[in-house]
């Protein structure tokens, strides 16, 4: 009679070492326990097959298989296995990690007979709630317990479980791994899928705390509880209601899930059950899935019809693996009907091929008889595969490891054993707990080619793998490797990833999908945070004037350099222009032309005069003064080229100083000239004494007073702060200003306002002598012409203000030329006029007739 502890699936093979194994391929129901009669296994209802599973021990028994059959690893020594199964229960995983460590029939804690078998350390569980069950147990006898979860058990393993090691890479590799992904392919709104349970709400609470220090939004968190299969449907959709809603209707394209098996089993039927009560296909509802390395598209059975499409393009996280040379050919050799003591592998075979054997006192409702003939390489990769899944290969990994081990015990150790019989070696006495320091210090290469060593935190010290996954109509899929996590690389360089090998979920049309609140802010707009929202999400205002944004999604507008300027779409920076007076550009040469042509003109005027200096027409005009004022306007036009062309300190310096000094001699000239006409006339009365005054000392005393007090004043600007070149970035939005500063712009309008005075005094003199004898007074002509340069340089004040840059300049040299040629027109034209075309009228009888 089988004892009552004794469990249905388990696989032994004696050997002088034993190593164990604890899998999770089946999921069931059990009895509840009574006090009043001896604790018993009883399945309820349908057992659970996760067949994929099954491959865990396959790849156990391979492993076994080539340690055995090689003699340079434990010559002289057979290992041998116990293989139970933690059906996922807490009371099962407990019952058989003790019978693991009891002797070969029963359960006898702490007790050891000549039967008992020589366990040394033991491999499992699937997922960190099994191994931290089994860990509790095995640390107590200090049984090393190499783990293939992804995920360590919640307490520290270190210090709390120092008997646990984990052939799998650390587990904050992936947590970087993720972080490192989503900023990638910019991803900032993103929902987290995991369990309800320890394993995730610790998944949860740092992927979190992660997202938050790099500005990744968690958009939807769907706790999914552990599918059980003793809760009642009604109970099993009003818990997972929300979740249903909010995963499959939210806008959020991207998810994060810990892709255990039981939070997998459970997101499956949520789809499933949503997709049925809304009459949509799962294909439709177009996901990113970035998945931990738990993924490797397992299926239970009751999931067999399940449409795997909705992860087609889907992401996950991998152990590094290669292929392992033979293990197809070990699997194609299994045969239901072949291997004794297997106690796995029929209940397996029912239900991945849907058929019975015929001694199965079962009813599945199958029509198919098992013939043990059946393909595996014809299940869909769902259910199995014939390549070494990476969850297979860490159990792979695990066996040579403890191999290894006990080989580096055994060559460390004296060699001097014992006959027994069949004249073998006896195998040296070992204990579980001196494993540990050569665990510690182990390092290899596998059959596969990798290197494999435990770090510190008993943990393999490579990175993940990234994996993406693509399915096919025919329900198969194929892994794709795209990119790679190394946590030796700089910090934010640790993920690589081939951005154009991933295939993206068909409703993305293959274009990289976009998980964010809201779209990007174009270039030219910059990102407000909305009140109330998560920080991720935004409106987007365009930039204020005078500053641009060149990104996409950027926090705040900035100013171009000062040598720039906005475009109108404020998006990118446009040299500015440089902006002065230049000799080439059509406004100069123009400028240039004129003031030469009046330049000119005054020359020959200047000519005329001194040719014909003699005649009376010329005398009378006080030939003196008019060629002082004619050399004067002379200057004048040429003094207008200082302000064309690249400004320099010595132009800036001759700019306006000439100009001031110039003038003031030209309107010294007129006043003296006015001055000399009415001294004359009264010099004529019977009587007066003003003869004395009539002559060149009054005149040239005038000249030569105001033309220094002009020369003081500019010498003083000078002194104080002289005019200089100067860049004006800022007056004119699209050009750089390219000028003379004046310094001090109080000692410029001084010398304007001494010139103004000038022409003030000449003009009311001019106006007051107007009306004495024309042959004899140039009065009237003198009184024209400055009225017109007092119009000129009163108007030159508001325009001069109001422009900028060459235009400034420009109508800086207008006044002066305007101003010129209207003194030269008035008081020179009919003199010129009279030399040239009436000399007639150049003689003393006509002078003296019409006066």
């Amino acid at each position: 009679m089988t004892h009552p502890f004794q469990v249905p699936h388990k696989n032994i093979q004696r050997g002088d070492l034993i190593i164990g194994l604890i899998t999770s391929q089946f999921n069931c129901i059990f009895d509840e326990i009574y006090f009043h009669e001896y604790p018993k296994m009883k399945f309820f209802g349908e057992l659970i097959v996760m067949p994929k599973n099954y491959q865990h021990a396959l790849s156990f028994l391979f492993a076994v298989k080539e340690i055995n059959q090689n003699p340079t690893i434990l010559p002289n020594t057979s290992l041998g296995f116990h293989i139970y199964d933690s059906y996922f229960n807490s009371r099962t995983t407990f019952q058989n990690t003790l019978n693991l460590l009891s002797s070969w029939e029963r359960i006898v804690p702490n007790f050891k007979c000549d039967k008992q078998k020589n366990m040394m350390t033991v491999i499992g569980g699937l997922d960190s709630e099994i191994s931290l069950q089994m860990a509790t147990v095995l640390d107590l006898y200090k049984i090393p317990q190499i783990a293939y979860c992804v995920f360590s058990p919640v307490m520290s393993v270190e210090t709390q479980l120092p008997s646990f090691y984990r052939i799998m890479p650390r587990e904050e590799f992936q947590y970087v791994g993720f972080v490192q992904l989503l900023l990638q392919f910019q991803w900032t709104w993103v929902g987290i899928i995991t369990g309800e349970d320890d394993e995730g709400e610790k998944f949860l609470r740092i992927l979190n705390q992660m997202f938050s220090q790099y500005r990744i939004c968690t958009a939807l968190i769907a706790k999914i509880p552990n599918l059980s299969y003793n809760l009642d449907l009604l109970g099993f959709l009003r818990h997972t209601k929300i979740a249903s809603i909010s995963l499959t209707t939210s806008k959020v394209k991207v998810f994060v899930l810990n892709a255990n098996l039981q939070t997998v089993a459970c997101l499956k039927w949520l789809i499933y059950i949503y997709t049925m009560l809304e009459d949509i296909t799962q294909t439709s509802m177009g996901k990113v899935w970035i998945m931990t390395a738990h993924w490797d598209f397992s299926s239970q059975t009751f999931h067999r019809d399940f449409d795997i499409h909705i992860f087609h393009g889907a992401l996950s996280f991998a152990v590094p693996s290669n292929e392992v040379l033979g293990f197809t050919k070990f699997l194609q050799s299994l045969n239901p009907k072949l291997p004794k003591g297997d106690g796995f592998i029929r209940d397996f075979w029912e239900q991945a091929f849907n058929c019975l054997f015929s001694y199965s006192n079962e009813d599945m409702g199958s029509i198919y008889t098992c013939t043990g003939h059946e393909k595996l390489d014809s299940l869909p990769g769902t259910l199995f595969e014939m390549g070494m899944t990476g969850q297979s290969y860490s159990v792979y990994s695990a066996v040579h490891v403890i191999a290894h081990t006990l080989h580096k015990m055994y060559t460390s150790r004296p060699k001097h054993r014992g006959i027994v019989e069949g004249g073998r070696q006896e195998p040296p006495s070992l204990q579980p707990w001196q494993l540990h320091f050569f665990l510690r210090s182990i390092s290899f290469n596998n059959t596969a080619g990798n290197t494999v060593y435990f770090d510190e935190n008993g943990e393999l010290t490579t990175g993940y793998d990234i994996v993406n996954w693509i399915t096919f109509s025919n329900q198969s899929f194929s892994r794709v490797k795209v990119g790679r996590m190394d946590p030796q690389a700089l910090p934010g360089s640790e993920v690589i990833v081939d951005k154009e090998a991933i295939t993206w979920h068909r409703m993305f049309n293959q274009v990289l999908p976009l998980a964010l609140c809201n779209d990007y802010c174009s270039p030219g707009n910059s990102k407000k945070r909305k009140e109330g929202e998560p920080f991720c999400c935004y409106d987007c205002v365009p930039c204020p004037d005078g500053k641009i944004s060149d990104q996409k999604d950027m926090n705040d507008c900035f100013k171009c350099p000062e040598d720039q300027y906005p475009d109108k779409n404020q998006d990118q920076c446009i040299p500015k222009i440089v902006n002065f007076l230049s000799f080439s550009e059509t406004l100069g040469i123009t400028i240039v032309c004129l003031a030469l042509f009046l330049s000119l003109i005054t020359a020959l005027v200047l000519g005329t005069f001194i040719r014909n200096q003699n005649t009376p027409i010329v005398k009378a005009n006080n030939r003196e003064l008019s060629y002082s004022l004619l050399i004067s306007l002379l200057l004048c036009f040429l003094c207008s080229l200082l302000f064309i062309g690249w400004p320099q300190t010595m132009t800036c310096c001759l700019r306006q100083t000439a100009f001031g000094i110039i003038f003031s001699v030209a309107v010294s000239c007129i006043m003296a000239k006015t001055i000399t006409v009415i001294l004359a006339f009264m010099a004529t009365k019977p009587g007066t004494r003003m003869k004395k005054w009539v002559g060149k000392r009054l005149a040239s005393s005038l000249i030569l007073g105001c033309s220094l007090i002009q020369a003081s004043i500019c010498a003083m600007w000078l002194c104080i702060a002289p005019p200089f070149p100067d860049v004006d970035m800022h007056s004119l939005a699209e050009e750089i200003i390219v000028g003379c500063n004046e310094g001090s712009v109080t000692m410029f309008y001084c010398v304007l306002g001494y010139l103004g005075l000038l022409a003030a005094v000449s003009f009311t003199v001019a106006f007051l002598a107007r009306k004495l004898p024309g042959s004899f007074n140039e009065a009237k002509f003198i009184t024209f012409s400055m009225l017109l340069f007092c119009s000129v340089w009163l108007s030159f004040v508001p325009s001069y203000l109001s422009t900028k840059g060459k235009y400034m300049v420009a109508v800086e040299i207008f006044s002066i030329l305007v101003s010129s040629a209207g003194l030269l027109g008035f008081n020179f034209f009919s003199k010129c006029y009279i030399i040239i075309l009436r000399p007639g009228l150049n003689s003393k009888d006509q002078l003296i007739r019409r006066a």
